[in-house]
């Protein structure tokens, strides 16, 4: 449904969130609508949030389109905020109580493809790699102020990348020069590394993992999503179910620890779900999506 971004796994999500006509469903990172739409469609009424308002603004422009279907402030309720908020904002909008709830972490397409947002190292646009634009620092900042053996430790840690060291001297090396400002030089300090170490043709590009490093450190989101996992066990009803779509191991394990360790949830998928082959031709993004869900007892 939505250009601005495709949702991934929406058929299996929707299969194992068990809609019901007339419940509440939170969508806690709602994107372009793709999951809220297909909830809306079989009756359910969801609380939308989003702490980019682009994304927002977007949902809610489709919403009109919709020829009453979708009412806004009805049958969907939409928030500009952090996920961090949800049991406040549950609260506020008498969603307090929900047969599901739904993350779909990670960045958009709309993110990625808007060279301004700086969120990717194929488009040419300012570092910034902010998902809400009113937060105060952003990718310059963090590249161009922190020292050599921080910018390694946060390539190491959140980008797992083996060049980590090498790459973060590099970076030191030349913001001496000039202050790194855009995307594409940073991704080229990158490639250099790997080049000076005779290994270019991998199947990633050499960007790939600091630049999800740096997204990670600057929108805090391991640490927001620790945060805010318990509080979806005091929202959900009995039996409702938690639905969660990651993108690489670091979200993978935190959603994974937390099922294992929360004595209300009951593991509902064994294994983390992937794309069928059918999806996978149509969005190759959705290749490293991993579906995990489980239910409230």
């Amino acid at each position: 449904m939505s250009a601005y971004h495709v949702g991934v796994l929406k058929k299996e999500l929707i299969e194992y969130l068990q809609v019901k006509g007339g419940d509440l469903y939170i969508d806690a990172t709602i994107g372009g609508g793709t999951h809220t739409f297909e909830i809306l469609k079989r009756g359910g009424r969801v609380l939308g949030i989003d702490q980019d308002k682009e994304a927002i603004d977007y949902v809610r422009s489709q919403s009109q389109r919709e020829k009453g279907k979708v009412q806004i402030g009805k049958n969907l309720i939409l928030v500009k905020s952090n996920f961090t908020h949800i049991k406040k904002i549950a609260h506020e909008y008498g969603f307090a109580s929900v047969s599901g709830i739904i993350f779909d972490l990670g960045v958009s397409s709309h993110q990625l493809e808007e060279g301004k947002r700086g969120f990717s190292f194929l488009k040419e646009g300012k570092l910034d790699m902010r998902m809400d634009k009113e937060t105060n620092v952003n990718a310059t900042d963090l590249i161009n102020n922190l020292d050599k053996r921080r910018l390694n430790e946060i390539f190491q840690t959140y980008g797992q990348e083996k060049f980590s060291l090498a790459i973060a001297g590099a970076i030191c090396s030349a913001r001496q020069i000039k202050p790194i400002q855009m995307t594409t030089e940073l991704a080229e300090i990158a490639a250099e590394v790997y080049r000076k170490n005779r290994i270019y043709d991998t199947k990633i590009h050499p960007a790939t993992r600091i630049f999800q490093a740096i997204r990670i450190v600057i929108n805090s989101e391991l640490l927001n999503l620790e945060s805010t996992l318990p509080q979806t066990i005091e929202l959900l009803k009995d039996n409702g179910r938690l639905a969660i779509i990651s993108f690489h191991s670091l979200e993978d394990g935190t959603v994974k620890r937390f099922f294992k360790r929360e004595p209300k949830l009951k593991v509902i998928t064994k294994k983390p779900i992937g794309p069928q082959v059918e999806e996978l031709k149509e969005n190759p993004r959705s290749r490293s999506a991993k579906l995990r869900v489980a239910e409230k007892i």
